[in-house]
């Protein structure tokens, strides 16, 4: 029996990405291929330096890819302008990265609200809500200073996740935490995507923790092996073809 392959709501098709240096071309991305689907947890890993973070940024708008083609919602971003870009990541990015990023002069509360300001949909009721569900409301007139580090992380998940995007980069959100944090924090990024629905994309050194989910790559010499669950190839996503 066959059935229609769900379009993807991020995919990247022989995506590359080289830096120009004193010695050469240094290539940091070879040729990556990847689907990202509606309520997925997907999983990046790899040794630190190989590139993981700069594949994140170019999926998420933050850099530009040196060839390939990337599509949202089958949007080309290559041809975006970098309004069109830096909208499209106000309204359907969240970024969550492993120091936090929060602003140090804001309280909890406004660290939250502020995407809400910048893609003008402020909702002061759905902050309430968000740092509810990361059991930071009692914490909001406080400042990133007086948290901790587990608390600062739950700040930038709640502020990744308020303006309801439909995919959630993570850059090593665990990174910089001890490990009964870090399990508390992965916990609470997997309770956020069954509850919203939005997909996350994670990129993660702890193999251990990647392994458990089966959409899981590994990305070594500029490309992503495959974990378990199979893509399918990018001509039968794309024209939407029946799977047998």
């Amino acid at each position: 029996m066959s059935n229609l392959v769900e379009a993807p709501l991020l995919s990247a098709f022989d995506v590359r990405k080289n830096y120009e240096t004193p010695a050469g071309t240094l290539e940091i991305l070879r040729s990556i291929q990847l689907i990202v689907r509606k309520g997925e947890m997907v999983f990046i890993t790899g040794k630190s330096g190989c590139g993981k973070s700069t594949l994140l940024h170019i999926l998420g708008g933050l850099d530009r890819a040196t060839d390939g083609k990337i599509f949202f919602e089958g949007k080309d971003m290559v041809e975006m302008s970098e309004r069109e870009l830096a909208r499209l990541r106000s309204r359907q990015f969240g970024f969550v990265f492993q120091f936090y990023h929060l602003m140090p002069e804001l309280t909890v509360y406004e660290n939250v609200l502020l995407p809400t300001l910048i893609a003008e949909k402020a909702n002061k009721p759905w902050v309430k809500e968000m740092l509810k569900r990361v059991r930071l409301w009692n914490r909001r007139t406080h400042f990133p200073s007086e948290l901790s580090g587990g608390e600062q992380q739950r700040v930038a998940i709640a502020r990744a996740l308020v303006n309801h995007p439909a995919v959630v980069l993570c850059d090593e959100p665990t990174g910089n935490l001890d490990p009964e944090t870090a399990s508390q924090v992965t916990t609470l990024l997997n309770e956020l995507n069954r509850q919203e629905g939005q997909a996350f994309l994670i990129v993660t050194h702890d193999e251990e923790m990647a392994s458990r989910y089966d959409r899981s790559y590994r990305l070594q010499d500029g490309i992503l092996i495959s974990g378990p669950s199979k893509v399918p190839a990018p001509e039968t996503i794309l024209h939407n073809k029946p799977v047998l």
